[in-house]
């Protein structure tokens, strides 16, 4: 089965990488509709969901394997229906969502009928600690008052939801149970999408774009509420131990992408005649550093989903804040050593290496920062040899 995706994505998806770099995003759409319908006929939709609701039902580990072979195209995970955030989206609906919720919303979600966003991050909080945000919601009778101002929220730009978190809860409750995840439809009264964050020039549009927005008095009904009370901050870090697989496993992908392309420019450019760009050392250890990099990064983040599905997030949360921080490091060494490889022509649009740079230098940053993962791996080991820090 890989091997088939393979070969469909190098041959089927990649080809319509031009209208993503030419932002002709409802041409994209249109053309990318048969390729969806292809993917659903071939039984290979929605590889991270369960059965039961209209997925592959993959282990953690074989999707890995899945998610770095899409992961050769930016528009390999939306083809293929498990495209963040409506993977993480979907598993919370499916852990958490009510009855109610499930039939409105995630079954519309896994089809790819509708797409979906998820509020969390804050411009006047620190990202890196989500216990602290100004989003609140008050119950006023049978309905949720929220207000507050989110960005960085990825795919709300033609969205039908958005999982907001929101502190529900007041200053007598423990910092990690006040706030709570509520769905609010996109067209809800005082739901307001201010703008497509531009991301070094690029703002993007659709599913392909970060937003801006902001809750002006914006009411729900109370049954919107998404799992318990509180429960947000639980529910996020369920959400996000294999979503950091999913992540990873795209990374690798990229980074496989972009160690082919170096290759092959190492192999073909000329920088004298008859003499190859290949033939100098520096690039020969850019390609073995590479190579090697690339394939310790996929050895620990199959491992790690190995860890979780055997044993659950828990027990793996100090793999999975190591694999975030080094395959983001990876990752963005890679892009370097090919764009730098390219020269001048790795600068432009006309390769998908610009593209990558300018949207996955974040994968250092989103979903906690390098800095967090390596205080929270060094904090856990030091506590081994009785080190509180």
């Amino acid at each position: 089965m890989i091997d088939e995706v393979r070969e469909f994505v190098r041959e089927q998806v990649v080809p319509h990488e031009g209208l993503l770099l030419a932002c002709d995003f409802d041409g994209l759409s249109a053309a990318l509709e048969p390729l969806r319908l292809e993917v659903k006929r071939r039984g290979w939709w929605a590889p991270q969901v369960e059965r039961e609701h209209g997925g592959m039902g993959l282990d953690l580990v074989t999707h890995g394997r899945m998610g770095e072979v899409m992961g050769w195209s930016p528009l390999g995970h939306y083809v293929f229906g498990s495209q963040a955030p409506d993977a993480g989206n979907i598993e919370v609906l499916t852990e958490f969502g009510s009855a109610a919720q499930k039939e409105r919303w995630l079954g519309p979600l896994v089809a790819g009928e509708i797409r979906s966003c998820f509020g969390m991050t804050e411009p006047e909080h620190a990202g890196s600690n989500p216990t602290v945000m100004s989003t609140t919601a008050r119950l006023d009778g049978d309905e949720w008052v929220i207000n507050g101002h989110k960005w960085f929220t990825t795919s709300a730009d033609g969205a039908s939801l958005c999982i907001v978190m929101a502190v529900t809860e007041g200053d007598d409750v423990p910092r990690h149970g006040r706030a709570s995840m509520i769905i609010v439809p996109m067209d809800a009264e005082g739901f307001v999408h201010e703008r497509r964050i531009p991301i070094m020039g690029d703002e993007g549009a659709g599913h392909f774009s970060h937003s801006e927005i902001r809750l002006n008095s914006c009411r729900v009904p109370a049954e919107n509420l998404l799992g318990e009370r509180g429960a947000g901050f639980a529910i996020a870090q369920q959400r996000l131990g294999p979503g950091r697989i999913h992540h990873c496993m795209r990374w690798i992908g990229i980074a496989e992408r972009c160690f082919d392309m170096m290759c092959r420019r190492a192999a073909t450019r000329e920088i004298s005649p008859g003499v190859m760009l290949g033939s100098k050392q520096t690039i020969q250890n850019w390609i073995a550093e590479s190579r090697v990099e690339i394939d310790a990064s996929r050895m620990m983040v199959l491992d790690t989903a190995e860890r979780i599905d055997r044993d659950g997030v828990f027990k793996a949360r100090n793999q999975i804040s190591a694999i975030k921080f080094y395959v983001a490091g990876v990752l963005q060494s890679v892009m370097d050593r090919s764009l730098q490889t390219h020269g001048a022509l790795g600068m432009t649009d006309d390769t998908v290496l610009s593209f990558f740079f300018r949207h996955e230098r974040a994968a250092r940053i989103y979903d906690g920062p390098d800095e967090v993962h390596k205080a929270v791996v060094a904090r856990r080991v030091l506590k081994a040899y009785g080190v509180r820090v």
